[in-house]
């Protein structure tokens, strides 16, 4: 009886293992890999449909203020627009107004009546 359930818990074991392999191949291991449509200008951003909320965003520019909390007036050639870091994105990374910053995030769009409140949620912050 215990070579019986020996035999059996070894061939569910390699039964297991084999199976799971299967799921572990590098082309099975991450997500879609291709081009993605991300917005990379403030104009973009704010042209952007009420309905591209959450849409992912790349920006390179300058912070040019703090508006108080985790908010802050980011701009670049095209305009200037609100974003949003909260104080753990840092990364102990210091940037003055005059410092060139990549934010990658999301758009985060606002609908209050007639009223669209467009910023930026900010995932990483880097300093360039």
């Amino acid at each position: 009886m215990k070579t019986k359930l020996l035999i059996t818990t070894l061939a569910l074991a390699a039964s297991t293992s084999a199976f799971a392999q299967g799921f572990n191949t590098a082309q099975n291991a991450s997500g879609f890999k291709g081009p993605t449509q991300t917005i990379s200008t403030v104009q973009q951003v704010l042209s952007a449909d009420v309905f591209n909320d959450d849409m992912p965003v790349t920006l390179t520019g300058n912070i040019k203020a703090s508006l108080g909390g985790e908010m802050y007036l980011f701009t670049d050639a095209t305009g200037e627009i609100t974003v949003e870091i909260d104080h753990d994105k840092w990364l102990n990374q210091t940037a003055t107004p005059e410092t060139k910053v990549q934010l990658i995030g999301e758009i985060d769009k606002e609908k209050s009546g007639t009223k669209v409140d467009t910023k930026i949620d900010v995932d990483t912050l880097r300093v360039l």
